[in-house]
């Protein structure tokens, strides 16, 4: 039997709540038998910042989706040594799943003009249905507009409409280090995770001084 497989890759610097209605979206309408959450082991494109330490990320994503039957943990990007880049994720997927799995990449719409960039996306796509789900304020891509560069692309995209939760990662640290609440935009377990490890809590000032959590 085809073990069809989601792949929900990313830094989850925290994972939250936008992370998980886009899986349970996918793993729903695409008929899915379970989607994967692949942390990032060194992600190239986050170089410009400090990210937490893997084991925090790890914890983060174990404790978001533990509970659910069909959401698993990936650490196929954060046991390999080197940068993550996607090509290699599902390669490694794909000879540890066996060559009868369908392999479902989950990506925002807006990242879809810049796959021509990706290292080896023809080889990409051979590997995986590219899965497009839309993101608040992007118009829908078209994935025609690949073609010329990437051989057969639009044939290999499907979109999903899922819940425009505009909420990202990078807003929750913001919140966080500014002493504001996260509570109902990541789940319970990764709220507490990050009170107790005290993750995100100080931020820079011009100053040199900090501000420190208030409150979660």
């Amino acid at each position: 039997m085809n073990r069809r497989t989601g792949i929900l890759g990313g830094t989850f610097d925290p994972i939250h709540i936008a992370h998980l209605a886009i899986a349970e979206d996918c793993w729903d309408q695409l008929d899915l038998d379970v989607v994967l959450f692949v942390p990032a082991g060194d992600p190239p494109h986050k170089r410009h910042r400090a990210v937490s330490s893997t084991a925090d990320r790890v914890a983060m994503v174990e404790r978001a989706i533990a509970g659910n039957p069909h959401f698993r943990l990936s650490r196929v990007d954060v046991d390999r040594p080197g940068l993550s880049y996607t090509v290699d994720t599902i390669q490694n997927l794909r000879s540890e799943l066996g060559p009868q799995a369908e392999l479902f990449f989950i990506v925002g719409n807006d990242s879809l003009a810049d796959l021509p960039n990706w290292r080896d996306p023809d080889r990409l796509i051979e590997m995986c249905t590219i899965v497009a789900v839309n993101r608040p304020g992007y118009p829908r891509f078209d994935p025609t507009r690949l073609d010329s560069k990437i051989r057969g692309a639009s044939g290999r995209i499907r979109f999903v409409q899922v819940p425009d939760l505009n909420i990202t990662s990078s807003d929750i640290r913001q919140r966080i280090a500014r002493g504001r609440t996260i509570t109902y935009l990541v789940p319970d377990a990764v709220r507490t995770y990050i009170v107790e490890k005290g993750l995100f809590q100080t931020v820079k000032k011009e100053d040199g001084d900090t501000s420190s959590l208030s409150r979660v």
